[in-house]
Protein backbone atom coordinates (compact mmCIF):
# COMPACT_ATOMS: atom_id res chain seq x y z
CA UNK A 1 0.00 0.00 0.00
CA UNK A 2 2.79 2.24 0.77
CA UNK A 3 3.78 2.55 -3.16
CA UNK A 4 0.28 4.19 -3.25
CA UNK A 5 1.17 7.22 -0.96
CA UNK A 6 1.30 10.58 -2.61
CA UNK A 7 4.57 11.85 -0.55
CA UNK A 8 6.11 8.86 -1.55
CA UNK A 9 5.29 8.76 -5.03
CA UNK A 10 6.40 12.63 -5.20
CA UNK A 11 9.94 11.73 -3.24
CA UNK A 12 10.48 9.11 -5.71
CA UNK A 13 10.80 11.50 -8.42
CA UNK A 14 6.95 11.33 -9.70
CA UNK A 15 4.98 14.38 -11.35
CA UNK A 16 1.69 14.60 -9.73
CA UNK A 17 -1.56 16.11 -11.54
CA UNK A 18 -2.28 17.45 -7.75
CA UNK A 19 0.85 17.74 -4.90
CA UNK A 20 0.84 16.08 -1.72
CA UNK A 21 0.60 18.60 1.31
CA UNK A 22 1.65 18.80 4.88
CA UNK A 23 3.00 21.59 6.96
CA UNK A 24 5.36 22.10 8.89
CA UNK A 25 4.85 22.80 12.68
CA UNK A 26 0.97 21.66 11.38
CA UNK A 27 0.62 20.11 15.09
CA UNK A 28 1.03 23.55 17.11
CA UNK A 29 -0.66 25.98 19.13
CA UNK A 30 -2.70 27.52 16.35
CA UNK A 31 -4.60 24.59 17.29
CA UNK A 32 -7.02 24.62 20.17
CA UNK A 33 -7.40 20.92 20.52
CA UNK A 34 -3.25 21.19 20.42
CA UNK A 35 -3.85 23.93 22.98
CA UNK A 36 -5.87 21.66 25.36
CA UNK A 37 -3.73 18.32 24.91
CA UNK A 38 -0.33 20.55 26.13
CA UNK A 39 -1.95 21.42 28.72
CA UNK A 40 -2.89 18.07 29.60
CA UNK A 41 0.58 17.46 29.43
CA UNK A 42 1.89 20.31 31.88
CA UNK A 43 4.85 21.78 29.45
CA UNK A 44 6.23 21.53 26.38
CA UNK A 45 9.80 19.00 27.40
CA UNK A 46 6.92 16.66 29.07
CA UNK A 47 4.42 16.63 26.31
CA UNK A 48 7.33 15.66 24.32
CA UNK A 49 8.80 12.89 26.32
CA UNK A 50 4.81 11.50 26.58
CA UNK A 51 4.19 9.01 23.50
CA UNK A 52 0.46 9.07 24.13
CA UNK A 53 0.03 12.28 24.09
CA UNK A 54 2.84 13.37 21.78
CA UNK A 55 1.11 10.85 18.95
CA UNK A 56 -2.32 12.37 19.90
CA UNK A 57 -1.36 15.83 18.73
CA UNK A 58 0.16 14.43 15.95
CA UNK A 59 -2.92 13.17 14.73
CA UNK A 60 -4.64 16.00 15.41
CA UNK A 61 -4.05 18.12 12.13
CA UNK A 62 -4.30 14.88 10.46
CA UNK A 63 -8.28 14.34 12.01
CA UNK A 64 -8.96 17.85 10.88
CA UNK A 65 -7.41 18.44 7.89
CA UNK A 66 -6.16 14.89 6.00
CA UNK A 67 -2.95 16.00 5.45
CA UNK A 68 -0.82 13.72 3.01
CA UNK A 69 1.45 13.22 5.83
CA UNK A 70 2.09 13.54 9.53
CA UNK A 71 5.62 14.65 11.29
CA UNK A 72 6.70 13.02 14.41
CA UNK A 73 5.75 15.91 17.52
CA UNK A 74 9.27 16.34 19.06
CA UNK A 75 12.18 18.79 18.99
CA UNK A 76 15.49 19.54 17.83
CA UNK A 77 17.01 20.20 21.04
CA UNK A 78 15.91 17.13 22.37
CA UNK A 79 18.72 15.44 20.75
CA UNK A 80 21.31 17.51 22.47
CA UNK A 81 19.35 16.54 25.73
CA UNK A 82 20.06 13.08 25.27
CA UNK A 83 23.61 13.92 24.97
CA UNK A 84 24.01 15.34 28.02
CA UNK A 85 23.14 18.73 27.61
CA UNK A 86 20.85 20.52 30.89
CA UNK A 87 17.63 21.54 28.63
CA UNK A 88 14.80 23.78 29.62
CA UNK A 89 12.26 26.05 28.13
CA UNK A 90 11.24 29.38 29.45
CA UNK A 91 7.77 30.77 28.61
CA UNK A 92 7.41 33.08 26.14
CA UNK A 93 11.13 32.72 25.61
CA UNK A 94 11.98 29.34 24.03
CA UNK A 95 14.23 27.45 25.16
CA UNK A 96 17.57 27.49 27.08
CA UNK A 97 20.53 24.74 27.65
CA UNK A 98 24.14 24.23 29.12
CA UNK A 99 26.86 25.95 27.22
CA UNK A 100 28.94 23.65 24.83
CA UNK A 101 31.97 25.67 24.25
CA UNK A 102 35.72 24.32 25.46
CA UNK A 103 37.28 20.66 25.13
CA UNK A 104 36.14 20.23 28.76
CA UNK A 105 32.53 20.48 28.33
CA UNK A 106 32.78 18.54 24.90
CA UNK A 107 34.56 15.53 26.44
CA UNK A 108 31.71 15.66 29.25
CA UNK A 109 29.14 14.86 26.74
CA UNK A 110 27.60 11.65 25.97
CA UNK A 111 28.78 9.37 23.36
CA UNK A 112 26.48 8.71 20.41
CA UNK A 113 25.17 5.36 21.48
CA UNK A 114 24.03 6.48 24.91
CA UNK A 115 21.20 8.89 23.65
CA UNK A 116 18.62 6.28 23.35
CA UNK A 117 17.34 5.59 27.02
CA UNK A 118 16.57 9.33 27.07
CA UNK A 119 15.08 8.76 23.56
CA UNK A 120 13.08 5.86 23.98
CA UNK A 121 9.76 7.66 24.35
CA UNK A 122 10.70 9.16 20.93
CA UNK A 123 10.51 6.15 19.15
CA UNK A 124 7.53 4.89 21.15
CA UNK A 125 5.71 7.98 19.48
CA UNK A 126 6.73 6.65 16.14
CA UNK A 127 5.55 3.25 16.95
CA UNK A 128 2.39 4.43 17.95
CA UNK A 129 1.54 6.53 14.96
CA UNK A 130 2.51 4.09 12.42
CA UNK A 131 -0.21 1.84 14.24
CA UNK A 132 -2.52 4.63 13.96
CA UNK A 133 -2.33 6.70 11.39
CA UNK A 134 -4.52 6.47 8.32
CA UNK A 135 -3.35 4.33 5.64
CA UNK A 136 -2.64 6.31 3.00
CA UNK A 137 -0.86 9.13 5.26
CA UNK A 138 2.74 9.21 5.40
CA UNK A 139 4.76 9.40 8.11
CA UNK A 140 7.74 11.58 8.66
CA UNK A 141 10.37 11.72 11.27
CA UNK A 142 12.89 14.27 11.89
CA UNK A 143 15.98 16.18 13.46
CA UNK A 144 17.97 19.39 13.23
CA UNK A 145 20.74 19.57 10.97
CA UNK A 146 24.34 19.46 12.95
CA UNK A 147 24.92 23.31 12.12
CA UNK A 148 21.62 24.43 13.57
CA UNK A 149 21.47 22.14 16.73
CA UNK A 150 25.04 23.35 17.64
CA UNK A 151 24.33 27.03 17.29
CA UNK A 152 21.70 26.21 20.17
CA UNK A 153 24.51 24.52 22.15
CA UNK A 154 26.89 26.99 21.86
CA UNK A 155 24.68 29.90 22.74
CA UNK A 156 22.95 28.17 25.39
CA UNK A 157 19.87 29.70 23.52
CA UNK A 158 18.39 30.50 19.90
CA UNK A 159 20.05 33.93 18.69
CA UNK A 160 19.38 35.86 15.69
CA UNK A 161 22.51 35.80 13.99
CA UNK A 162 24.21 32.71 15.23
CA UNK A 163 27.11 35.38 16.31
CA UNK A 164 28.05 32.58 19.32
CA UNK A 165 28.56 29.45 16.86
CA UNK A 166 30.42 31.51 14.34
CA UNK A 167 32.73 33.03 17.16
CA UNK A 168 33.47 29.80 18.02
CA UNK A 169 34.09 28.73 14.87
CA UNK A 170 36.85 30.89 14.56
CA UNK A 171 38.44 31.15 17.62
CA UNK A 172 38.37 27.46 18.65
CA UNK A 173 37.90 25.34 15.04
CA UNK A 174 38.57 22.27 16.80
CA UNK A 175 36.10 22.16 19.47
CA UNK A 176 33.46 23.80 16.86
CA UNK A 177 34.11 20.69 14.61
CA UNK A 178 34.28 18.87 17.57
CA UNK A 179 30.50 19.16 18.61
CA UNK A 180 29.60 19.26 14.57
CA UNK A 181 30.88 15.62 14.11
CA UNK A 182 29.56 14.40 17.53
CA UNK A 183 26.02 16.26 16.38
CA UNK A 184 26.56 14.19 13.10
CA UNK A 185 27.17 10.72 14.55
CA UNK A 186 23.98 11.02 16.71
CA UNK A 187 21.70 12.69 14.23
CA UNK A 188 22.37 9.12 12.11
CA UNK A 189 21.72 7.03 15.38
CA UNK A 190 18.43 9.03 16.26
CA UNK A 191 17.05 8.90 12.83
CA UNK A 192 18.23 5.13 12.27
CA UNK A 193 16.35 4.71 15.31
CA UNK A 194 12.92 6.75 14.30
CA UNK A 195 13.10 4.93 11.06
CA UNK A 196 13.14 1.02 12.59
CA UNK A 197 10.16 2.53 14.78
CA UNK A 198 8.18 3.10 11.07
CA UNK A 199 8.78 6.31 10.14
CA UNK A 200 9.12 6.29 6.56
CA UNK A 201 10.77 9.51 5.27
CA UNK A 202 13.15 12.07 7.28
CA UNK A 203 13.62 15.46 7.24
CA UNK A 204 16.89 17.31 8.21
CA UNK A 205 16.15 20.77 9.35
CA UNK A 206 19.29 22.84 9.04
CA UNK A 207 17.47 26.16 9.86
CA UNK A 208 20.11 28.62 10.56
CA UNK A 209 21.69 27.12 7.33
CA UNK A 210 21.92 30.59 5.76
CA UNK A 211 24.03 32.25 7.94
CA UNK A 212 26.92 30.17 6.60
CA UNK A 213 28.70 31.32 3.31
CA UNK A 214 30.65 30.02 0.82
CA UNK A 215 33.01 27.17 1.87
CA UNK A 216 31.77 27.44 5.40
CA UNK A 217 28.05 26.61 4.16
CA UNK A 218 29.89 23.44 2.11
CA UNK A 219 31.52 22.16 4.98
CA UNK A 220 28.81 22.37 7.84
CA UNK A 221 25.65 22.62 6.25
CA UNK A 222 26.36 20.56 2.75
CA UNK A 223 28.69 17.94 4.36
CA UNK A 224 26.57 16.87 7.67
CA UNK A 225 23.92 16.89 5.49
CA UNK A 226 25.69 14.34 3.04
CA UNK A 227 27.17 12.11 5.49
CA UNK A 228 23.79 11.35 7.22
CA UNK A 229 21.85 10.83 4.03
CA UNK A 230 24.72 8.08 3.35
CA UNK A 231 24.75 6.40 6.38
CA UNK A 232 20.68 6.09 6.94
CA UNK A 233 21.04 4.95 2.95
CA UNK A 234 23.54 2.53 3.66
CA UNK A 235 21.41 1.15 6.89
CA UNK A 236 18.02 1.56 5.43
CA UNK A 237 18.40 1.02 1.57
CA UNK A 238 15.54 3.59 -0.50
CA UNK A 239 14.88 6.10 2.79
CA UNK A 240 13.62 8.84 1.31
CA UNK A 241 15.19 12.04 3.04
CA UNK A 242 14.10 15.76 2.82
CA UNK A 243 16.31 18.47 3.59
CA UNK A 244 16.15 21.85 4.31
CA UNK A 245 18.71 23.83 4.24
CA UNK A 246 16.74 27.18 5.22
CA UNK A 247 17.61 30.76 3.69
CA UNK A 248 20.28 29.31 1.72
CA UNK A 249 19.98 30.86 -1.56
CA UNK A 250 22.25 30.23 -4.51
CA UNK A 251 23.07 27.07 -2.43
CA UNK A 252 19.98 25.44 -3.06
CA UNK A 253 21.06 25.07 -6.41
CA UNK A 254 23.09 21.67 -6.62
CA UNK A 255 22.35 20.37 -2.99
CA UNK A 256 19.94 17.43 -3.59
CA UNK A 257 22.62 15.75 -5.66
CA UNK A 258 25.86 16.80 -3.27
CA UNK A 259 23.60 15.56 -0.38
CA UNK A 260 21.78 12.75 -1.56
CA UNK A 261 18.55 14.01 -0.66
CA UNK A 262 15.43 13.18 -2.43
CA UNK A 263 13.45 15.98 -2.04
CA UNK A 264 14.75 19.82 -1.06
CA UNK A 265 12.91 21.85 0.91
CA UNK A 266 12.76 25.57 -0.09
CA UNK A 267 11.95 28.93 1.88
CA UNK A 268 9.64 31.50 1.19
CA UNK A 269 12.80 34.20 0.37
CA UNK A 270 13.27 32.64 -2.77
CA UNK A 271 10.34 32.39 -5.45
CA UNK A 272 8.65 28.90 -7.10
CA UNK A 273 9.56 30.30 -9.98
CA UNK A 274 13.14 30.68 -9.42
CA UNK A 275 13.55 27.31 -7.14
CA UNK A 276 11.54 25.30 -10.27
CA UNK A 277 13.95 26.63 -12.44
CA UNK A 278 17.37 25.67 -10.48
CA UNK A 279 16.28 23.58 -8.04
CA UNK A 280 13.93 20.76 -9.48
CA UNK A 281 15.70 20.22 -12.26
CA UNK A 282 17.74 17.70 -9.75
CA UNK A 283 14.25 15.79 -8.58
CA UNK A 284 11.44 16.94 -5.95
CA UNK A 285 10.96 20.42 -4.55
CA UNK A 286 9.28 21.00 -1.01
CA UNK A 287 7.42 24.15 -0.57
CA UNK A 288 7.06 26.93 -0.32
CA UNK A 289 3.92 29.43 0.57
CA UNK A 290 5.15 32.28 3.07
CA UNK A 291 3.45 31.55 6.62
CA UNK A 292 1.94 35.01 7.06
CA UNK A 293 -1.05 33.91 4.49
CA UNK A 294 -1.72 31.57 7.08
CA UNK A 295 -2.44 34.21 9.12
CA UNK A 296 -3.76 36.91 6.72
CA UNK A 297 -5.90 34.34 4.65
CA UNK A 298 -8.39 35.66 1.77
CA UNK A 299 -7.79 36.05 -2.06
CA UNK A 300 -4.02 36.72 -1.74
CA UNK A 301 -3.90 32.97 -0.06
CA UNK A 302 -5.59 32.00 -3.10
CA UNK A 303 -3.25 33.57 -5.87
CA UNK A 304 -0.20 32.86 -3.74
CA UNK A 305 -1.15 28.88 -3.13
CA UNK A 306 -2.44 28.56 -7.22
CA UNK A 307 0.95 30.51 -8.33
CA UNK A 308 3.23 27.85 -6.83
CA UNK A 309 1.22 25.12 -7.71
CA UNK A 310 1.59 26.16 -11.36
CA UNK A 311 5.44 26.89 -10.85
CA UNK A 312 6.41 23.26 -9.45
CA UNK A 313 3.70 21.74 -11.75
CA UNK A 314 6.31 20.43 -14.43
CA UNK A 315 8.11 18.19 -11.53
CA UNK A 316 7.84 16.51 -8.35
CA UNK A 317 6.31 18.80 -5.68
CA UNK A 318 5.18 18.60 -2.19
CA UNK A 319 3.55 21.45 -1.36
CA UNK A 320 4.12 23.66 2.14
CA UNK A 321 5.11 26.44 3.80
CA UNK A 322 8.01 28.13 3.25
CA UNK A 323 8.83 27.78 6.93
CA UNK A 324 7.02 26.78 9.97
CA UNK A 325 2.96 27.73 10.54
CA UNK A 326 3.04 30.35 13.56
CA UNK A 327 0.66 30.43 16.82
CA UNK A 328 -1.50 33.06 15.47
CA UNK A 329 -2.54 31.30 12.29
CA UNK A 330 -6.14 31.15 11.49
CA UNK A 331 -6.98 27.46 11.73
CA UNK A 332 -9.66 28.43 8.36
CA UNK A 333 -6.93 30.06 6.16
CA UNK A 334 -4.92 26.12 6.71
CA UNK A 335 -8.54 24.35 5.36
CA UNK A 336 -8.92 27.09 2.53
CA UNK A 337 -4.95 26.56 1.78
CA UNK A 338 -5.84 22.91 1.23
CA UNK A 339 -9.04 22.89 -0.77
CA UNK A 340 -6.95 25.92 -3.34
CA UNK A 341 -4.41 22.89 -4.08
CA UNK A 342 -6.49 20.08 -4.23
CA UNK A 343 -9.24 21.73 -6.10
CA UNK A 344 -7.81 24.23 -7.74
Amino acid sequence: MSEQKLMLRALAGETLPTPPIWMMRQAGRYLPEYRATRAQAGDFLSLCYNSDLAAEVTLQPIRRYGFDAAILFADILLLPQALGADLWFVTGEGPRLSTTTTEAELAALKDKDAIHEVLNPVYETVRILSGELPKETTLIGFAGAPWTVATYMIAGRGTKDQGPAHALKAENRAVFEGIIDLLTAGTIEYLSKQIEAGAEVVKLFDSWAGSLKGEDFDRYALEPTKKIIAELKARHPGIPVIAFPREAGDKYIGFAKATGADCVAVDDSVTAEWAAEHVQVDGCVQGNLASRHMVTGGQELIDETRRIVKAFSKGPHIFNLGHGITPDADPDNVQLMIDTVRNG
